[in-house]
C-alpha cells in the first residue's frame, strides 16, 4: 500500500509538478509587483462617472482634460458621450497642454460661465493650474475636479504584460517543439539557433532581392518565408543524415551545422540587417486578429496542439518514444530508425526555420545576429519541462510549460528590475535543478 501510494505521488509530481512551479512563479512575482495602477480607457471613463454620480449637484458644466495621446483622446470621447446621455452639460474637451487648459478656464470666466465639475486623468488633474481654480479664475465657480481612482493590482498580471510574455516566448517555444522531438530520440540540436538567423536573413534577402522589396506582394512574401523555412528543413535533413548514415554524434554534427548556418547568414546579409521589406509584413509577428492575441501566439498553440496528438495518438509518436528507451530494441521490434531520426531532425530543423521567419516578421527584418544563444533556452525549455536528456521520456505539454517558466522568471525579473547578469545566474541554476530533478527520477525507477 506503502509503496503504491508512493508511485503515484510520484506521478502526481511528474505529471503536474511543472504547473505547479509555473503558478507559484506567477503568484511570487505578482506579490512582488504589486503597485498602484491608475484606470484608462473605459474603466477610466466608468469610474469618472461614478463619482460625478455621487456628486450633491448638477450645476454648472464639465471641463474634460487629457493630453494629446491617443490613449486621452479615447478617454475624453467616452466620456463626453456618456456625459451628453445622462443630460449633463460638456462645456468643452480639452486635449493638450497646462497652457491650454489655462486658456480655456481664462475664456470661461470672461464669458461667466460656470463649471460645476473639472474631470482629467491622474495626470492632468493635477496640473498647477487646477489647484486653486475659484482664486485663479473668478466668475466660474468652485468646480470640483476629479480623477480616476487607483487601485491595487500586480504589474505582472496586466493583460499586456502577459500577452508580452506569450509573444516573447512564442519562436523559444515553437523551435523547442522539434528540439523535444530530437532529445527524446536521445539527440540533442545545436544548430536552431544559427537556423532561425539563417531563415530570418534568407527570407528578408529573397524578400529584397527577388519579390520587389518594400513593394512585394503577399504572395512574394509567403513564398520567401516558404523558401527560407523549406531550407532550414533541409539542413536538417542533411545533419539527420550524417548522423543516421555516417553515425556520428550528434553532438558534433549540430555544432559543426551552428557554425555552417551562422556563417551563410552572414554572408548572405554581408553582416548586415536586411530590412527593405513591406510594413505588412510584420502581420505573422505583430499582429493580433483574434481577440487581440497576438497571431505568433496563436500559431504557438495550433502547433502544441498538432504536435501532441502527433506524439501522443500516431505510430510516428511512439517510434520517437521508442528510438529514445532503447534504440536496439525498437531496431529488433521493426522500428524504421533511420527514418524516425531524419523526421525528428527535419522537425527541428523546419520550425527553427519557422522560428526564423516569426522573429524576422516580429522585428521588422533579417540579421546574422538574431537567434543568439537560443538553442541553450530552447534546449533549457524542453529540460525544465521534463524532458529526459537520456531520451524515451518528455511530452509536449511539459515543453509548453518549461518555456513559460523560463519566459516568466525573466519577465518577472526585468519588472524588478533585476540586471541581466544575475538572471543568467538564476536561469542556470534553474537549469542545473531540472537535471539534476529529471537524474533523480531515473534513479528512483531503478
Amino acid at each position: 500500500m506503502k509503496g503504491t501510494m508512493s508511485r503515484s505521488l510520484r506521478r502526481l509530481i511528474t505529471d503536474y509538478g511543472m504547473v505547479v512551479v509555473l503558478l507559484v512563479l506567477g503568484g511570487f512575482f505578482s506579490i512582488l509587483t504589486i503597485e498602484d495602477q491608475s484606470p484608462v480607457g473605459a474603466a477610466a471613463a466608468r469610474d469618472l462617472m461614478s463619482q460625478m454620480r455621487d456628486l450633491p449637484g448638477r450645476s454648472g458644466g464639465v471641463l474634460i482634460v487629457g493630453r494629446q495621446s491617443a490613449e486621452d483622446a479615447f478617454l475624453a470621447a467616452l466620456l463626453e458621450e456618456e456625459l451628453k446621455s445622462e443630460g449633463w452639460e460638456v462645456f468643452e474637451v480639452v486635449l493638450g497642454e497646462p497652457p491650454d487648459a489655462r486658456a480655456v478656464l481664462q475664456r470661461a470666466a470672461q464669458s461667466g460661465r460656470t463649471l460645476g465639475v473639472i474631470a482629467g486623468t491622474q495626470v492632468t488633474a493635477r496640473w498647477l493650474v487646477f489647484s486653486d481654480v475659484k482664486t485663479g479664475f473668478p466668475g466660474v465657480g468652485d468646480p470640483v475636479v476629479v480623477e480616476p481612482r487607483s487601485y491595487r493590482w500586480p504589474n505582472f498580471l496586466k493583460r499586456d504584460n502577459l500577452i508580452n510574455i506569450a509573444n516573447q516566448i512564442a519562436v523559444i517555444a515553437i523551435v523547442a517543439i522539434g528540439m523535444t522531438m530530437v532529445i527524446i530520440t536521445a539527440g540533442i540540436d545545436l544548430s536552431v539557433g544559427s537556423l532561425i538567423a539563417f531563415s530570418a536573413v534568407l527570407c528578408c534577402w529573397v524578400i529584397r532581392e527577388v519579390g520587389g522589396a518594400l513593394q512585394a506582394s503577399w504572395l512574394a512574401m509567403t513564398l520567401s518565408c516558404f523558401g527560407a523555412i523549406l531550407a532550414c528543413g533541409s539542413v536538417g535533413a542533411f545533419t539527420g543524415g550524417m548522423i543516421t548514415l555516417m553515425r556520428i554524434p550528434p553532438f558534433i554534427v549540430t555544432l559543426g551545422m551552428m557554425l555552417v548556418a551562422s556563417g551563410c547568414a552572414y554572408i548572405l546579409a554581408q553582416g548586415q540587417s536586411v530590412y527593405q521589406v513591406p510594413d505588412a509584413f510584420v502581420w505573422l509577428g505583430r499582429g493580433a486578429d483574434v481577440f487581440g492575441i497576438p497571431n505568433a501566439v496563436l500559431l504557438m498553440g495550433i502547433l502544441y496542439a498538432g504536435a501532441h496528438v502527433l506524439m501522443s495518438s500516431t505510430r510516428i509518436g511512439r517510434y520517437l518514444y521508442a528510438v529514445g528507451g532503447n534504440v536496439e530494441a525498437a531496431r529488433l521490434s521493426g522500428v524504421p530508425v533511420r527514418r524516425v531520426l531524419l523526421f525528428a531532425y527535419v522537425a527541428s530543423g523546419l520550425l527553427a526555420g519557422l522560428g526564423g521567419v516569426i522573429m524576422a516578421s516580429q522585428l521588422k527584418s533579417g540579421s546574422p545576429t538574431y537567434g543568439l544563444m537560443y538553442e541553450l533556452y530552447v534546449i533549457a525549455a524542453v529540460v525544465v519541462g521534463g524532458t529526459s536528456l537520456s531520451g524515451g521520456e518528455g511530452r509536449m505539454l511539459g515543453t509548453l510549460i518549461g518555456a513559460f517558466i523560463i519566459a516568466v522568471i525573466q519577465n518577472g525579473m526585468n519588472l524588478m528590475g533585476i540586471e541581466s547578469y544575475t538572471q543568467k545566474v538564476v536561469l542556470g541554476a534553474v537549469i542545473l535543478g531540472a537535471v539534476c530533478l529529471d537524474k533523480l527520477k531515473q534513479r528512483d525507477g531503478k
